[in-house]
């Protein structure tokens, strides 16, 4: 095989064609055929191809020996780059600083969200992300990353009025947000460690409490841990003083769950400009109708209010799918009671030598188990049990089903009935950061540390950024859905 290269010159113009051609016998004869035209080829092309003809035998020693390729896989960028992102978005790398103690906690919350552990899975994470790559970190340690929740909690100050600080114009900065949690410890050395009324349902277990105070749109600007056996109105009035003293606002209003803002805390707060939207209990409900301060009709308007004199704003209303829950509820715990009854019955026919009163205590205790007690009655005629309703005190039992009552003393010129149950219906982005921050995406559980300063330090960050229900909506469209898949 050859190139055949050969020139035509028509009148002032030159015509030069490259044809690849094959050379045979046939019959003795030499032909020859042409394999390829090559003429719209460059130049180079060409004298490529010509000299790999003429080197066809040697071409790897004219080329030089090639050197062996290996593969190695490179540090994970695309997590890291993600959250470190929406950090800057939200200014929490302003409210951390750009420090190394700064660039640290940053660290530590995208090591949450990446994969959830200890300081020292963190630094092995370090190790397959580039997290000094994008957050210009050096080298570091476990004991850096522990040294750094000090740092944490003795900034706390400041990194919240940051966090403040840089909310946007049009987030309200007068509504706050505010509920508590619990989360249960596996150990018994950490200095915040108390039994107290556990929310993980968790028996035997000591705990701590958690506050988060957010803004109106849910954003977190505040963590705060406490002893695990304190109260939730004490944890309400230092969220207080720190708005009004701190982030120096004037005009505030609280919006928290029941139980949270009481009357007699309200009281004794002697702050210009505070005001509160809260749930009452159902005692509460019951001691309104009782005193004829609402009745029960207005339940059945959709959103109703009642003033009184003194300027407390009570809106009402009727949720009629939760009354249907509460319906469907009872009637289940009645089935189940039923069943009981008739259990202990065969039980007491097969078993004459079997105390009726011992029966009847387990159904009684099972009838308060389910807080039936006030509208069935449990008799013994000979040695069977008979259960009757009271249809009246039933109906009473059920009249307030679905009913809940919003206590407020903000102005109407301020908030209409509408915004206040619109407002007191937010705290569920307080709920839901909770819940994201405990199990779903972040799972805090099991907390690896033992001194209260460090305590705070691990919800600090982490609440601040990954509790934010933008920040996580904006996660999920980049097809994070929880832990172990980001990345």
């Amino acid at each position: 095989m050859y190139l055949d290269t050969s020139t035509v010159k028509k009148g002032d113009k030159t015509y030069t064609r490259h044809l690849l051609r094959q050379s045979y016998r046939e019959d003795g004869k030499v032909k020859h055929r042409t394999v390829a035209n090559l003429s719209s080829c460059s130049a180079q092309e060409v004298e490529a191809i010509r000299l790999a003809l003429r080197h066809k035998g040697d071409l790897r020693d004219l080329l030089g020996a090639a050197e062996p390729s290996t593969e190695k896989q490179g540090l994970s960028f695309g997590a890291v780059w993600l959250v470190s992102s929406l950090a800057r978005e939200l200014k929490i790398t302003n409210a951390l600083g750009t420090s190394k103690e700064g660039k640290l906690a940053l660290w530590q919350v995208i090591a949450r969200v990446i994969d959830q552990g200890s300081r020292l899975s963190a630094v092995r994470l370090a190790g397959s992300h580039a997290a000094c790559d994008v957050l210009g970190l050096g080298k570091f340690i476990e004991e850096d990353l522990y040294s750094n929740l000090d740092w944490l909690a003795g900034n706390q100050a400041t990194i919240e009025d940051r966090l403040f600080k840089n909310l946007s114009p049009a987030e309200d900065p007068g509504l706050f947000l505010y509920d508590v949690t619990s989360s249960y410890l596996e150990g018994t050395e950490n200095q915040l460690a108390a039994f107290g009324y556990n929310r993980d349902g968790k028996k035997g277990k000591r705990q701590i409490v958690i506050g988060l105070l957010c803004t109106a749109d849910g954003i977190p600007l505040s963590v705060e841990v406490f002893v695990g056996n304190t109260q939730d109105p004490k944890t309400f009035t230092p969220q207080i003083e720190k708005v009004v003293e701190r982030f120096k606002t004037q005009d505030v209003t609280f919006v928290g769950d029941r139980g949270m803002i009481k009357s007699q805390q309200i009281a004794h707060l002697h702050i210009p400009g505070f005001h509160y939207i809260t749930a009452i209990t159902k005692p509460q409900i019951e001691g309104l109708l009782e005193t004829k301060v609402i009745q029960l009709s207005l339940f059945d308007q959709g959103l109703a209010e009642v003033k009184t004199d003194a300027g407390i704003r009570y809106v009402l209303r009727r949720n009629p799918i939760r009354a249907e829950e509460i319906r469907k509820s009872r009637e289940d715990k009645l089935e189940v009671l039923r069943k009981a009854l008739d259990s202990q019955n065969t039980y007491l026919n097969e078993h004459p030598r079997a105390k009726v009163e011992v029966a009847l205590g387990k159904i009684i205790s099972r009838c308060k188990q389910f807080k039936m007690a006030d509208w069935i009655e449990i008799s013994v005629s000979e040695r069977t049990l008979a259960l009757t309703i009271n249809e009246d005190a039933a109906i009473e039992a059920a009249k307030l089903d679905g009913c809940s009552i919003l206590k407020t003393d903000l102005p109407e010129i301020k908030a209409s009935t509408e915004t206040v149950h619109n407002r007191y219906k937010d705290l569920a982005l307080v709920e839901w950061a909770f819940r994201t921050c405990k199990t779903s995406e972040l799972e805090l559980r099991p907390i690896h540390v033992r001194l209260a300063t460090r305590t705070w330090s691990c919800f600090c960050g982490n609440a601040c950024l990954s509790n934010c229900p933008r920040t996580c909506q904006t996660m999920a469209a980049f097809g994070c859905h929880g832990p172990g898949r980001f990345g």
